[in-house]
């Protein structure tokens, strides 16, 4: 059981309403009158609906019963289907519980999947993210002078910021937080 004053911002996790939520934010709220509270801004990890609500900070909560997985992305019709590492199990994801990651999706790559109470309920892309340029305007000679960034479409369908030196055809290593070019990778 959780009190309020031990949960973190962006990893504490939760169980109200028979429901997982992570904590997002917080504040701890001190009355001149009255007990202490704590409001938080919460995300319902199965839904995505994200939530302020007020608790007192006696109120004890559940941790929720999560589970991370390691699972590799097969291939994609109308639903999205991926195979565990250690079992070989294969689980289908319709678009709605791929929608944060859809534009990270990538054949055989590994991504960390999410289960509630043993039902798979969302997937995270890895962190980084070796990716090719599809499509990008050419750079001209001397536009580098003053640094600067242009589109660059990548093979997940994804659209960056690269700097100006970026060429159809090279691999990048992208940021998948922050839909962020990293570097180039030399391969």
């Amino acid at each position: 059981m959780l009190l309020p004053s031990e949960f973190r911002k962006g990893s504490t996790k939760i169980l109200w309403n028979n429901e997982p939520w992570l904590i997002i934010d917080f504040q701890l709220v001190k009355p001149g009158k009255g007990g202490t509270y704590m409001k938080t801004k919460m995300k319902n990890l199965i839904t995505g609906r994200t939530l302020e609500e007020t608790f007192r900070s006696a109120e004890k909560f559940p941790q929720a019963d999560l589970e991370l997985f390691q699972m590799q992305f097969l291939y994609a019709d109308e639903l999205f289907h991926f195979m565990d590492q250690a079992s070989f199990e294969q689980v289908d994801f319709n678009p709605d519980q791929v929608a944060s990651v859809k534009n990270y999706l990538k054949e055989g790559v590994v991504y960390t999947v999410l289960k509630f109470e043993g039902n798979p309920i969302s997937v995270e892309a890895p962190v980084f993210m070796e990716l090719k340029v599809v499509e990008t305007v050419p750079g001209v000679k001397g536009d580098t002078a003053q640094g600067g960034n242009k589109p660059a479409k990548l093979e997940s369908g994804v659209v960056v910021s690269v700097p100006l030196f970026i060429c159809e055809g090279e691999v990048l290593k992208i940021d998948t937080r922050e839909n962020k070019y990293i570097e180039r990778v030399e391969k």
